[in-house]
């Protein structure tokens, strides 16, 4: 009989290969109340690389890091009429307290918009006290009724950007910057993700924003995948907080605002990304471990020879696992560095050693080759950067090969629902055309420049709507 597969095959079930990934990588666990998710180390460890990756941009741009509560007062959303009926189907509402009914509920955390401003009405007195540049690394809980783990959780983890400028061009610039700078560099050169920057349109912008920039990436699936947004809030919240500032000419002046998030949904793009039927595959620069060094059997020059090797490569500036396991079958080990996705695994047995070679396996293009052991701390680091590049060279050529040219609402429609993305000139598709795409549970990701650039303006000539089904 032929042996079961580790992993249900991407094409027989897409959403079970996720499911089963996620459990057999040890990525996560359903947590006790419907919606949570407990994330296990080694998914836990993808998301600290993400975070340490990102906070090095956002702090780059001047922005320091604070925290905020995560109890709101419930009148708090009131104060911002488009802002509280985006999110109100989502809230979750604490009523009690200490064993007594709170005299006013409390909002768990959907988001710190509301919250950032009541102080930022507090700290912002004068133009100098601008630009105020604030991020934070936190949790929020929006209720969910469709939960799959780190795609769509009732709680997850992220980082939300809040800032206040003198100026709409300051905050509008401000914007821009991190959805280049901070976000889309990250995902092409760390997480090696071909994502498309574009503009929102109204009916998909965030609640209270006046413009919603995007990333948005094609799973393997060929569904559409949010990855990252950047906000410029106009003036509504500082209007609603009276957040001002005295300006060098002596008048009171509201403040124009930002604000800007990733989550920890960018784990399950990881996956469904990057992952084969064999498990995940960890982009390089981004993987906590970047090469395992794996003793084949339980032998005493072997086990030496791994742990000295270990050493070296550490020393070289490679994120290296020593593997001495040896009470646990090489088979097994194998399989679950495989599943983790680790880039390189470096096997060393007793005749491997006698040979003073290692057998080199690459988890991203696939392929074993022995190689002497002493090369090995020189030629890692070329190696990574080759499989880091080639990750992100099929990622662009997936979207690419199964992105459509339409010019017709019928085309685009095809497009999605056969499993890739259409580009359609937004002037024959407008609003209208972007409402009846709901009925086919299609939607505009996101606006483009003819040239592929974000456009300045939603409705300036040449955009291009990008259509597709979406996580």
């Amino acid at each position: 009989m032929a042996k079961a597969p580790v992993l249900t095959p991407r094409a027989d079930d897409f959403p079970r290969w996720y499911q089963d990934l996620i459990a057999k990588a040890e990525l996560a666990d359903n947590g006790p109340v419907r919606g949570s998710m407990v994330i296990r180390p080694y998914g836990y460890g993808l998301w600290e690389r993400m975070q340490a990756e990102m906070d090095a941009r956002i702090k780059e741009t001047g922005t320091q890091n604070a925290y905020f509560p995560l109890l709101i007062p419930q009148s708090y959303l009131a104060r911002e009429a488009d802002h509280v009926e985006g999110f109100a189907p989502e809230l979750a509402v604490v009523t009690h307290g200490g064993g007594k009914e709170l005299e006013e509920p409390a909002v768990v955390r959907p988001t710190s918009e509301m919250i950032v401003n009541d102080y930022f009405s507090k700290w912002v007195q004068s133009y100098r006290d601008l630009p105020l540049l604030i991020n934070q690394w936190a949790n929020v809980v929006r209720w969910e009724l469709r939960p799959r783990l780190f795609l769509r959780t009732s709680e997850f983890l992220w980082q939300e950007g809040h800032t206040a400028h003198a100026t709409y061009e300051d905050a509008r610039a401000f914007a821009a910057r991190i959805h280049r700078e901070v976000y889309e560099d990250f995902m092409v050169n760390v997480l090696a993700m071909d994502v498309v920057p574009g503009r929102k349109t109204v009916k998909e912008r965030f609640a209270g924003a006046v413009n919603t920039l995007t990333l948005e990436g094609m799973m393997g699936d060929g569904k559409a995948l949010q990855m990252a947004t950047s906000h410029e809030l106009g003036q509504n919240f500082a209007k609603a907080f009276n957040t001002s500032y005295l300006s060098k000419d002596g008048r009171q002046e509201l403040v124009w605002q930002t604000s800007w998030g990733s989550t920890t949904r960018m784990i399950g793009a990881l996956v469904m990304m990057h992952g084969d039927d064999s498990g995940l595959r960890v982009p390089p620069r981004l993987a906590q471990i970047q090469a395992v060094v794996l003793a084949v059997k339980d032998d005493e020059a072997v086990l030496a020879k791994v742990r000295e090797l270990g050493d070296r490569l550490r020393a070289a500036g490679i994120r290296v696992r020593v593997d001495d396991r040896t009470d646990v079958p090489f088979g097994r080990r194998a399989v679950d560095w495989e599943l983790k996705g680790v880039p390189v695994r470096i096997e060393i047995g007793p005749r491997d050693l006698a040979n003073g070679t290692a057998t080199l396996v690459r988890r991203i293009p696939g392929g074993k080759e022995p190689m002497p052991i002493d090369a090995l701390a020189e030629a890692l680091p070329r190696i990574l950067d080759e499989d880091q590049a080639l990750l992100l060279r099929q990622s662009r050529e997936r979207r690419e090969s199964r992105t459509s040219e339409v010019t017709t609402f019928t085309e685009a429609v095809e497009a999605a629902v056969g499993g890739g993305w259409a580009r359609i000139p937004w002037a024959a598709l407008g609003e209208a055309g972007e409402a009846a795409l709901a009925e086919h549970g299609v939607t505009v990701r996101c606006l483009v420049a003819e040239d592929g650039s974000v456009p300045d303006d939603g409705d300036a000539p040449g955009n291009v709507a990008i259509v597709a089904r979406a996580y």
